[in-house]
């Protein structure tokens, strides 16, 4: 184990001893390269706005009050304090001013209503309509040489829903034997 501490880098050795110091004792050997990513991404970053900034300020170089700036600002993005107790309390309390609904307790478990549910039918078919006499006329033209004398075309019947009008269609599943 001490020979393994020897090829480590100077900045990996620092990460297992903050593990240590924090009292972890066991942990995978690859933990330490995650956490010295993670660490290189961070720095990256706030050197990165430290540098945008100084450029902003028409600074030649970064100095100490850019990185602060800059850590200042991936603090204040990244952590979120959470709202007061107070607040919390009287966002808690305008919630429960709302009654629950009242619950209509029956045997078994309460379900949903139907609609709600997914076995209920989701779709909806259109049912295509007996094409018109004329329409027919027509294709059996374009198919045939037309007649000299063709009968006159019929009267449709007003049927009880508009054309173009979806009708529901659920069929039920019937249980299936082995």
């Amino acid at each position: 184990m001490a020979g393994e501490d020897e090829d480590l880098p100077r900045d990996a050795k620092i990460v297992k001893t903050l593990l240590k110091s924090m009292g972890v004792e066991e942990y995978e050997p690859r933990v330490i390269h995650q956490f010295l990513e993670l660490w290189y991404r961070y720095v990256v970053d706030v050197l990165t706005d430290a540098q945008v900034y100084s450029e902003h300020a028409g600074k030649p170089a970064i100095d100490c009050d850019d990185v602060k700036l800059a850590i200042q600002s991936k603090v204040n993005f990244s952590f979120s304090q959470p709202p007061p107790r107070e607040v919390l309390l009287e966002l808690a309390r305008n919630r429960n001013k709302i009654p629950l609904p009242k619950s209509i307790a029956g045997p078994g478990v309460a379900l949903p209503p139907e609609q709600d549910t997914l076995i209920s039918p989701n779709y909806q078919l259109a049912i295509p309509k007996k094409q018109s006499a004329q329409a027919v006329e027509e294709m059996e033209e374009d198919e045939e040489p037309a007649e000299p004398n063709p009968p006159p075309p019929q009267e449709q019947k007003p049927s009880d829903l508009p054309q173009g009008t979806p009708q529901r269609v659920s069929f039920p599943l019937a249980k299936r034997t082995k």
